[in-house]
């Protein structure tokens, strides 16, 4: 038996940095300045979205950042702490605790990192889209729905996971309603709606350099000043959390036993799966963005990346990490060329946090719900819900369906269900597109039916019915079968039954122009030997000359009216 091939660990950067330059370094240095910054805010709101504290998001953002980028397979993709994941760390952190959660995540890596080792990669790219719209979008209303309570800033101690408890939950503590936080909020988002739109027509150069300024960092300094100047009535992150530690993060080991990784296998399968999707997704976006400015990124280099970023954040207290869109797409739009720029925006972070982590003290809490609802508008692909009536059946069902199970239950049932109902469509589609179409031949007592399509466990009824259009007086069934693409061994088996009725009618049952694999398969499966001599023909033609009268003389089959010209 060979070997198992496995992926060659080769990041990237080995191959970035052949004939690095000087302008390409200040290139990198500057969008990975410039994505740091970004990074920011959304590292710490989506930590606290999550159920942790917002230390937690930055030492993911800049422990797995750099890691992603310094050993991924991609030139420009950001990794960090990322939307898709709140939902999911929130669940597990309110089952399971922070401390399983950190366990699960290393659990994660591993998987991760054994999914590119083995070159399961590519597999991801299976995945259909819609089931990849409808988690997307199911878990951009996720993120919504838990940014209310900060938005309003009602008095919740602790939001359940379930969705229809946190409904009731909210709706419980609307009494508390806060209109500072509420206007902060609003102010936010629209604030970040409306920033790039300023800067579209001609503004003075001044005016067009602001613009350049990243948003989030723009709505985040303006509005905690106004909120402190004010003093606002707003709860903060120094109110809820005490802020945010002015160091690096310590080494610790969480509580491990081999009990507690058997509790965790769903959620483990649920961070691989998802960080796996979520970062292969971003890297095509990035090489579509890229065009052809460098090579296509590598993914099974980039799994084993994200398995290695995911096994080490955790022992320094960060969550899963994965791809980001929003961050890989603005260090793309930065000028960056080479992973450099990813290790730069980690160590930018690093360096914010040494610098300036006493003044996150300040941060009102709603205007990082509003960052988080900015980035929910962005993640949803709203106009796909109303371009469904342009699809079929099965695609409206499996899209809506894993869109209502990711709100109702979670991502894990809704891509389960979402794979199973896809496959259920996909085996009945595939199903009707078999047929039997009949053939008028000059050939007394002979049957020709032509078959299309493949026959497959899902087609099967159509062969069981074809005994029923033999008529009486009938000497033979001809199938041909040259637009017959493939063929599986529950189509053999309903072959080889067909053959026994027909043989106790008297009829013979004879296969012409058989492409290369079902012809295979009718030799490995018996069926050749079962029919006899002549009971597999090359041509259509052959056949209905060895099965003509002595004295019909050459035989040219005719042609369906649908096939004539």
């Amino acid at each position: 038996m060979p070997p198992l091939p496995l992926h060659r660990f080769r990041p990237r950067l080995v191959s970035s940095l052949k004939g690095y330059t000087r302008d390409r370094f200040f290139a990198d240095a500057g969008a990975g300045l410039t994505v740091g910054i970004v990074a920011l805010p959304l590292a710490m709101a989506f930590a606290i979205a999550s159920g942790v504290k917002p230390e937690a998001g930055l030492f993911t953002a800049i422990i797995a950042g750099f890691l992603i980028s310094a050993l991924g397979g991609s030139n420009v993709q950001i990794g960090g702490p990322a939307g898709a994941f709140i939902v999911i760390v929130y669940g597990i952190v309110e089952r399971y605790g922070l401390a399983n959660l950190l366990i699960a995540t290393v659990l994660a890596g591993v998987l991760l990192f054994l999914m590119g080792l083995l070159r399961l990669g590519a597999l991801v790219r299976y995945v259909p889209v819609n089931i990849v719209i409808g988690f997307t979008n199911g878990i951009a209303v996720l993120i919504a729905l838990s940014q209310v309570r900060d938005l309003l800033g009602l008095k919740v101690d602790k939001l359940p996971a379930d969705f229809f408890a946190q409904l009731h939950t909210l709706g419980a503590a609307l009494p508390s309603f806060n209109p500072h936080a509420l206007v902060l909020g609003l102010l936010c988002f629209g604030g970040l709606m409306l920033w790039p739109r300023l800067f579209r027509r001609d503004v003075p150069p001044l005016v067009k350099a602001a613009g350049r300024l990243p948003g989030q960092i723009v709505a985040l300094v303006t509005l905690t000043l106004a909120a402190t100047l004010l003093a606002l009535p707003v709860e903060t992150i120094g109110s809820r959390f005490g802020g945010i530690p002015q160091g690096l993060p310590t080494f610790a080991l969480p509580a491990f036993s081999w009990q507690t990784v058997q509790q965790l296998f769903i959620p483990t399968v649920t961070i691989a799966l998802l960080g796996a999707v979520e970062s292969l997704l971003c890297a095509r976006v990035a090489d579509s963005l890229g065009q052809s400015a460098f090579p296509r990124h590598d993914p099974n280099q980039e799994l084993m990346a994200q398995g290695v970023a995911n096994v080490v954040a955790p022992f320094f207290g960060g969550i899963p990490a994965t791809g980001t869109i929003a961050r890989t797409v603005t260090n793309l739009r930065a000028g960056a060329t080479t992973p450099v720029a990813g290790m730069v925006h980690a160590l930018a972070l690093l360096t914010i946090v040494l610098l300036a982590a006493p003044l996150a003290l300040y941060v009102p809490l709603a205007v990082l719900a509003g960052i988080l609802l900015f980035v929910a508008w962005n993640m949803g692909e709203w106009h796909e819900f109303a371009r469904l009536r342009q699809f079929s059946l099965g695609y409206r069902t499996t899209l809506l369906g894993t869109f209502v199970l990711t709100v109702v239950f979670d991502l894990t049932v809704a891509v389960e269900v979402g794979l199973v109902s896809a496959c259920v469509f996909f085996i009945w589609r595939m199903g009707t597109l078999f047929r039997a179409q009949p053939l008028e031949v000059p050939v007394p007592g002979v049957v020709v039916l032509r078959l299309y399509g493949a026959l497959f466990f899902g087609a099967v009824g159509k062969i069981e019915e074809l005994e029923n259009r033999v008529p009486a007086g009938t000497r033979a069934v001809v199938l041909e079968m040259q637009r017959l693409v493939s063929m599986d061994a529950s189509g053999l088996d309903a072959m080889q039954q067909l053959h026994r009725v027909l043989q106790r009618r008297g009829v013979r049952l004879v296969l012409a122009d058989l492409n290369e694999q079902p012809r295979s398969l009718v030799r490995r499966g018996g069926l050749e030997a079962a029919l006899g001599a002549g009971g597999v023909a090359d041509t259509l033609a052959e056949a209905l000359a060895a099965l003509a009268p002595a004295a019909g003389g050459p035989v040219n089959p005719a042609t369906s009216a649908a096939d004539r010209p």
